[in-house]
């Protein structure tokens, strides 16, 4: 229970002049007693708060930088009219910086009986899970000399999903498998491709390529067209591990990470193929597997929304451990981590061997566009310093690509912007390679 602010000043206002022309102090308690009474009055007519009943719907995930929509109903059970503020509390992340008092404050007038219904609006600006907080109401008298002030726990939580960015590139990327897949006359060779389909013979074709039981049922020469074997297993293993923390341009690198594997788990589950996830440091922080096709994405996407960097060392034996275990027969293994020297050569090198023995092992990592700007920049002292450091820098992240294709890894070192298409098309060319 508490006085407003307008009650206070009525009683600024009407006390000093009847203190001034009546100095025996009558009129000043006639107009307080007259205050008092007034304010008796509106707090008796003021709906109670803690009688009234709130219920949440709405929106439950939304991808990061959209708007999601969350009801709040409330309602109010007395006999009086419920004239109220109420502030409907998100931790600060589920709004853009400033936006928060307004995007969270309602104003609403609930008859006796009735049920009125407020939306918040959230746009979080971090993945992961928004958990909303108390809801608090101030309630009114028809005056509004007096207000009546509670709060209600109404639990609800919307998850921030991955933006996935890189879905633009999707539908290029689906026209080249599309040709790749012999959807157009496209003839294969090597280990790993299908049977599709028989064709005539033109000059130029491999002789290999006959199909001779055809051809004699047949007035011409048929040969055989291949496209790429489906139901082969990718698996992407997201390196949670201290290296994922640093931040390229706005971002952490791991988000980049995400957005790559995303495209590609996409452009994989189009071509037939099996996805999984694995998402690890010291431990296993994410494990997607064995999801029908149409559940791959959702199911990656919700197990990407609360992954957060480690400031950790990733344990490379363990990681490689957890990954065969996840992958038993031969697959394309993706991994997305750092070309920093110390943890590939410390770490990953040693044991890289029993990956690469039995899978076809992808590396791909987020390089910082910042590092080629400076490796160009002159001008003043600091300048050649900076250039310096970074040529340095990028010497070492190819000296370090080039130990990994030693091993027979495939390696990628691209900037946020051009590692999603560029996996994606590193995949289409194992592909037409037949070596997945």
């Amino acid at each position: 229970m508490a006085f407003t602010g307008r009650a206070a000043l009525l009683a600024a206002l009407g006390t000093l002049p009847v203190g001034i022309w009546a100095p025996d102090w009558t009129g000043v308690l006639a107009v307080n007693g007259s205050l008092a009474l007034a304010c008796a009055c509106d707090m008796a007519l003021a709906a109670p708060v803690r009688r009234l009943s709130l219920s949440r719907s709405g929106d439950t995930s939304v991808r990061l930088g959209e708007t999601a929509e969350v009801a709040l109903t409330v309602t109010n059970p007395s006999r009086r009219t419920l004239r109220a503020q109420l502030r409907d509390a998100w931790p600060p992340s589920s709004w853009e910086r400033g936006t928060e008092p307004a995007a969270s404050r309602h104003r609403l007038t609930v008859p006796p009986g009735a049920r009125r219904r407020v939306t918040t609006r959230l746009t979080p600006t971090r993945r992961g899970d928004r958990h909303a907080d108390r809801v608090t109401i101030r309630s009114y008298g028809p005056l509004g000399l007096f207000s009546r002030q509670g709060t209600h726990k109404v639990p609800w939580a919307v998850r921030a999903l991955p933006p996935f960015a890189s879905r633009k590139h999707l539908p290029s990327k689906l026209a080249r498998l599309r040709e790749l897949d012999g959807r157009t006359s496209v003839l294969i060779r090597g280990e790993g491709t299908e049977f599709d389909s028989l064709r005539d013979y033109v000059p130029g074709d491999d002789t290999r390529s006959i199909d001779w039981r055809a051809t004699a049922r047949r007035t011409t020469v048929a040969v055989r067209t291949w496209r790429p074997e489906r139901d082969r297993h990718v698996l992407l293993v997201l390196d949670t591990g201290r290296t994922s923390a640093g931040r390229v341009g706005d971002v952490p690198r791991l988000d980049a990470s995400m957005d790559a594997a995303l495209l590609l788990a996409a452009l994989a589950t189009k071509a037939g193929d099996r996805v999984d996830l694995l998402a690890y440091d010291r431990r296993v922080r994410a494990l997607v597997q064995g999801r029908a096709v149409r559940e791959v994405l959702p199911s990656l996407v919700n197990a990407m929304a609360t992954l957060e960097p480690e400031l950790i060392e990733t344990d490379a034996r363990g990681l490689t451990a957890t990954a065969l275990r996840s992958a038993p027969r031969r697959s394309l293994i993706v991994l997305l981590t750092t070309l920093d020297a110390a943890p590939v050569e410390e770490e990953l090198l040693p044991v890289l061997s029993r990956l690469t023995g039995r899978h076809t092992v992808l590396v791909a990592s987020v390089a910082d566009p910042q590092v080629a700007r400076m490796a160009t920049a002159r001008g003043d002292i600091d300048a050649v310093y900076e250039a310096a450091a970074a040529a340095r820098a990028q010497t070492e992240r190819t000296r370090t690509a080039e130990q990994l294709r030693r091993h027979g890894v495939t390696v990628l070192d691209a900037t946020p912007d051009d590692l999603a298409p560029a996996l994606a098309d590193a995949y289409l060319a194992l592909k037409a390679a037949g070596r997945l």
